[in-house]
């Protein structure tokens, strides 16, 4: 399946945010979207899910239109924010299974596909604590398995890992990257921090609303002759 967006632009008032934004994701895998803070990755991603409407261009999922069939594309589609949305007064198992009613899921349905999300991410254990017991780490596997209760085909994960440890983090990007290579999932993983991101990615590097590089992260390096994607990436944004 792919995941199509074509020549995207957005603006606030007289300031462009995005300009002419285009890119082919193929089916499966984990894909980099790697910008300084203030690039349009949020932007993007809130057009890519339709919190923000679309000005120009459009996004096209295994076909479909999020401009003209958007209740299909957006079937196919799950998203992790930046800011925690977990309800913390409810269990864990509660955030899931509200989710999938959302989605139109039976309450059978939906506790088979929660259980096995959480089991997925290792945290069936926690399913009937209150989401405020968790850690940040565990706060987002849940949010993660929540996402993908509706089997979307596309998981956007917008800087997932603010506010977590370094341990957290790693942990997090390493067990995202297992669900890429033991499914279909396709995965654009948006992220400030080069440490998030590998030489064998395939990497987007996003800055001042412009797509400045496209392509696998090694690959990327060799055109700009630099050592390594930290050293590429402040050649092309200026960033460290």
């Amino acid at each position: 399946m792919t995941i199509k967006a074509h020549n995207i632009s957005f603006r606030y008032g007289n300031r462009a945010v995005l300009k002419e934004v285009s890119f082919t994701l193929t089916s499966g895998g984990f894909h980099a979207l790697l910008g300084p803070n203030g690039a349009g990755k949020s932007t993007l991603f809130g057009l890519l899910t339709r919190l923000l409407a679309l000005q120009q261009g459009d996004l096209l999922v295994a076909g479909q239109s999020l401009k003209k069939q958007p209740t299909e594309a957006m079937r196919k589609i799950g998203v992790v924010f930046q800011q925690n949305a977990l309800d913390l007064d409810l269990t864990v198992r509660q955030n899931l299974l509200y989710h999938a009613a959302l989605h139109g899921l039976s309450r059978k349905e939906a506790r088979v596909r929660s259980d096995r999300e959480l089991t997925r991410f290792h945290m069936l254990e926690r399913a009937n604590e209150p989401a405020r017991k968790l850690n940040g780490g565990h706060r987002r596997r849940v949010e993660i398995a929540r996402a993908l209760l509706h089997e979307p085909s596309l998981l956007l994960l917008d800087e997932p890992t603010v506010g977590l440890d370094v341990a957290s983090r790693r942990g997090l990007n390493d067990h995202v990257r297992r669900l890429c290579e033991s499914s279909s999932l396709t995965v654009l993983w948006a992220t400030h921090l080069i440490e998030e991101v590998r030489q064998e990615d395939r990497v987007l590097i996003l800055h001042a609303g412009t797509l400045l590089a496209d392509g696998v992260g090694q690959d990327i390096c060799g055109a700009e002759g630099a050592r390594d994607l930290a050293e590429t990436f402040h050649t092309l944004t200026g960033a460290g």
